[in-house]
């Protein structure tokens, strides 16, 4: 029987929490997807591994059994395969270095030219990720290291050093009666349909949508997305409106998409983010500090 690590990932998580509330805003996902994959990996091992009540998820004989040998078993295959695969990038004198977005913004060409410099003969192979995938593949040990946006899912398991903070922005089509403010108040912005992330990135989705900083007021969802031209596109078509980092008005511009500050809403912030496993890697160190010197020097010009 073939049972995905990410459904017992989630059986942790609630079993550890007794509630699917807590469980699914520690996980960044949403109750409903959470309670979808439960059902999942109790139909594939044929028992029941909660009773479910009005006071929270109480494991049965069935999962007791499951929790006391599953974080073992998922701690040894994520260390195997991550050192499976940080084997084959050192062996080619590869640095994976996943991002979201636009990264470190302009400072990505200092951080990888300083990589350069300090480990001759290493490259440093950027790779995008998708918003479905926030850590941007560090979490399945896709990448050795990746700049973030704060916050995403799981990132209380790994190791973070905030690197920047950038005002959050609002990405309208050109043809929107507010796309000729110079600044839009976020309120004004409220009941106006938004381009959203997929569901299932929970959190994430709910900070791109600002959802705590409405004062209650619900979010209208006018388009899902999970790529940078499919956003923009759906902006473009007057699905939908979208926060963004300011720095998309240089890394994301396009015609017929117009972009413009917004009070009222707290900043993005980036980070780069390692497993704890890589805490003796000098590689990896090495361009956890090359990110520190570059914005750091990026900060003293400024």
């Amino acid at each position: 029987m073939d049972v995905d690590t990410r459904l017992l990932r989630y059986f942790v998580a609630v079993a550890e929490d007794g509630s699917l509330t807590h469980a699914a805003q520690r996980l960044f996902v949403s109750q409903p997807a959470l309670t979808k994959q439960i059902k999942q990996l109790e139909t594939q091992l044929g028992v029941l591994l909660f009773t479910r009540s009005r006071t929270g998820m109480a494991l049965t004989a069935a999962g007791h059994a499951l929790a006391e040998r599953v974080p073992a078993l998922l701690a040894d295959w994520e260390r195997t395969l991550r050192d499976t695969k940080a084997a084959a990038s050192r062996a080619q004198r590869v640095l994976r270095v996943g991002f979201v977005a636009s990264g470190a913004n302009e400072a990505t060409p200092r951080i990888v030219a300083e990589f350069a410099r300090r480990r001759p003969g290493w490259r440093a192979e950027m790779r995008q990720s998708a918003w479905s995938n926030p850590s941007a593949g560090l979490a399945d040990a896709e990448v050795d290291v990746a700049l973030v946006r704060l916050p995403f899912p799981g990132q209380d398991a790994v190791r973070l050093v905030p690197l920047l903070t950038e005002p959050r922005w609002v990405a309208l089509a050109d043809a929107h009666p507010l796309a000729s403010r110079e600044v839009i108040p976020f309120r004004e912005l409220w009941d106006e349909p938004f381009v959203a992330a997929p569901a299932e990135t929970g959190g994430w989705r709910d900070h791109w949508l600002a959802a705590d900083e409405r004062e209650g007021r619900p979010v209208r969802v006018g388009a899902v997305t999970d790529q940078p031209d499919d956003w923009l596109s759906a902006i473009a078509n007057g699905y939908g409106i979208a926060l963004a980092p300011e720095s998309a008005s240089r890394f994301y511009a396009r015609p017929g998409v117009t972009y413009r500050p917004v009070t009222g809403v707290s900043p993005s912030r980036v980070a780069v983010a390692w497993a704890p496993a890589d805490d003796t890697n000098a590689v990896v160190q090495d361009f956890v500090r090359c990110c520190r010197d570059s914005l750091g020097q990026a900060r003293g010009t400024a």
